[in-house]
């Protein structure tokens, strides 16, 4: 089961007390103090995992504890570290703090492999007496309690980490089209919503160049208001370089494909989400793509889809998913465009050298 987005409680341990404790051993009736120090509490990790792609795990667990500290014993002796925990989460989580009021506020985006992050650190442990001594004080009867560990809401918010995220209406042929690229064997069927969850493929091409394509649930109008769980279903787009956006030509739908194009670009337009560089939806690289032209009935629906497609400068692919006319020349303008973005994200920032 796919599930993008958990409400978790995680506890860091508490440091454990010092102790009070004097040295007693015959003939040495002023030993002093020997008391140890607390142990400190355990902390709470997330770490990213690329095993996983799902945060099912926390959909029936929601309270994680780490150990507490032990207490400090006589002869100087430090109580025992409590024990840490660490919960494995897929690479592409982000973690929010539930602060007052509600306010979620971002601490955490894991974007790599084995990525770890301490979201809830453990108390320190207490002093005990022999950490009081002075010359003028050798029998210090002061301790110091444990220090409380951290306790903290959080939100774990996946957003898939693809190259290219095919967007579009139900039913116009995304989760075809990612089965006819890639090993991804998505729902199939002829009916509006059959694909609820976003599901991921690796496109391989010539030369050993491969991306990554999601696949996300078909979107309607008001998705970005939430609408049909679009707005869920868009953040999973902010991490894209691509989009390719799907519009179905046959007249199967009974929608027109021109309207259609203009539904979804709005909604790109309208969802506030950004990726970690600052760029929106609507600012990403677009692909035009009519789709089952082997189904079309009327040429005037494709032309006007093209023309419209072309006025806005956008590239514009007209393929079947169904029988794979047309993907080879798709896929190769997807690849340049991915390649782009990689390239201009590796590139350092261009600094202006004065002269």
């Amino acid at each position: 089961m796919f599930v993008d987005e958990a409400d978790i409680h995680v506890a860091a341990g508490h440091g454990g007390r010092g102790c009070l404790s004097f040295r007693r051993e015959k003939f040495i009736p002023r030993g002093g103090p020997d008391g140890g120090d607390g142990g400190h509490g355990g902390s709470v990790y997330l770490s990213a995992r690329a095993n996983l792609n799902t945060l099912l795990n926390f959909r029936f667990q929601k309270l994680f504890v780490a150990g507490r500290g032990g207490h400090g014993e006589g002869s100087n002796r430090k109580g025992k570290d409590g024990t840490s925990i660490e919960l494995e989460v897929p690479i592409g989580t982000v973690v929010y703090e539930r602060r007052e009021e509600d306010e979620l506020v971002q601490i955490a985006d894991l974007t790599e492999d084995r990525q770890r992050v301490l979201v809830a650190k453990g108390g320190l442990g207490g002093h005990g007496n022999a950490e009081f001594a002075t010359s003028t004080n050798r029998a210090p009867r002061r301790t110091q309690p444990g220090l409380p560990g951290e306790e903290k809401d959080l939100r774990l918010h996946l957003k898939l980490l693809a190259d290219v995220g095919l967007v579009g209406f139900p039913n116009a042929g995304k989760s075809t089209l990612i089965s006819r690229i890639s090993a991804a064997k998505p729902k199939i069927a002829d009916y509006p919503f059959t694909t609820l969850v976003p599901n991921l493929g690796v496109v391989g091409l010539s030369d050993g160049r491969s991306f990554v394509v999601a696949d996300v649930p078909g979107l309607i109008e008001g998705a970005h208001e939430g609408h049909g769980l679009g707005h869920r279903f868009l953040s999973h787009l902010e991490r894209t370089k691509v989009l390719v956006h799907l519009v179905d030509v046959s007249s199967l739908s009974g929608r027109d494909p021109v309207s259609d194009y203009d539904v979804i670009r709005r909604e790109l337009e309208l969802f506030p989400g950004r990726d970690s560089s600052g760029e929106r939806l609507a600012e990403k690289p677009v692909i035009a793509v009519a789709n089952k032209v082997d189904a079309l009935d009327d040429p005037d629906r494709l032309a006007r889809l093209r023309a419209h497609v072309e006025r806005a400068d956008v590239p514009f692919y007209a393929v079947s998913a169904a029988t794979g006319q047309g993907l080879d020349a798709l896929l190769e303008a997807a690849w340049r465009q991915v390649e782009t973005s990689r390239v201009r994200a590796a590139a350092p920032p261009h600094d202006s050298i004065a002269e």
